[in-house]
């Protein structure tokens, strides 16, 4: 048994196919095949039907392919190991972001990590919530920065901070006579909303649950975006109005910022983390980026205060 054996079962167990599995491996199809062959012969025992399509894993082999993840993190700790007694960080590193933080932390983050970790090559993809876990549990992609909390079995969660939602409305409003606002403040059938899928837009209905049949009930058209920026455009120029994280508001002129409105009493909030699968081992390097993106980030956001009233929107596993 070897470990390029078991980096090949977990490979075919992850993508059901021993092509795809050969490709991400980088070698033939042949050899792949040949050795979880000499592996199956070994143990004495099937791990994949090869006759269902996708191949299906046996149920013994079920555990053999939690066993080989298990004995492939511990390997990587050996590396790990010996990165810590270096000085710099080095290897590749693939991240996912959320559409919705993306134009927000990337555009600084990226130039200033490189800067500061030349030994790293840094790998950035956006990508929304359901696919990052997907991606996650292929060992497709090392961590994602996302909405939490997902309460994912096998995957872990580093919140980093709380990012507070706020109104944008467009001007004459009735709400911007208010210096803040409330839930009920929101008109659901004028708001201007993320696409289905996105992470923000189901938490924006929960914060507003009670009135969620109004939801661009009276429009003669609806439209529905996959980007904040174009949410807030939309507000300028057909009025009604949308919510937005508060990191899309910090580039905004004076007076688009005087359109804006905080809640009031209890903050709506949402957590932002990064994730890694339960089998990431590459610790130093992961607290390198999340160090990075905090010292991006307002204190406010970063420290809870004690005397400070939050509502953590539940974030949707979309």
């Amino acid at each position: 048994m070897t470990i390029t054996q078991l980096e090949y079962v977990v490979a075919v167990a992850t993508y059901k196919s021993f092509v795809a599995a050969a490709e991400k491996c980088f070698v033939t199809q042949p050899t792949l095949s040949m050795q979880i062959q000499k592996l199956e012969d070994e143990l004495g025992i099937r791990l994949f039907d090869r006759n269902k399509h996708p191949i299906a894993i046996t149920e013994m082999g079920v555990a053999i392919v939690e066993q080989a993840k298990s004995i492939l993190s511990e390997c990587n700790k050996i590396q790990e190991l010996i990165q810590d007694q270096q000085e710099s960080l080095s290897g590749r590193f693939k991240l996912a972001v959320i559409p919705t933080v993306a134009p927000y932390i990337l555009p600084t983050l990226l130039e200033k990590y490189a800067t500061k970790n030349p030994g790293v090559q840094l790998y950035v993809k956006e990508m929304e919530t359901n696919q990052i876990i997907k991606a996650l549990r292929n060992n497709e992609i090392d961590a994602g920065l996302v909405s939490t909390p997902l309460e994912e079995n096998g995957i872990k969660e580093y919140p980093l901070f709380y990012e507070p939602f706020v109104g944008y409305f467009s001007e004459g409003e009735p709400a911007l006579k208010k210096r803040l606002i409330a839930p009920s403040d929101i008109e659901l059938e004028r708001i201007w909303m993320l696409n289905e899928g996105h992470c923000m837009r189901n938490q924006i209905i929960n914060l507003c649950s009670d009135q969620v049949q109004k939801l661009q009930a009276d429009r003669k058209y609806r439209y529905e975006s996959s980007n904040v920026e174009t949410l807030r455009k939309m507000v300028d120029k057909n009025g009604g109005m949308t919510i937005l994280p508060e990191l899309a508001t910090v580039e905004f002129y004076e007076d688009q910022m005087e359109r804006i409105r905080y809640f009031e009493e209890v903050e709506p909030v949402r957590e932002i983390s990064l994730v890694t699968n339960d089998y990431f081992v590459r610790k130093r390097l992961l607290q390198s980026l999340m160090d990075e993106i905090l010292d991006m980030i307002p204190e406010k956001m970063r420290v809870q205060k004690k005397n400070r009233k939050v509502l953590r929107i539940q974030s949707a596993k979309l």
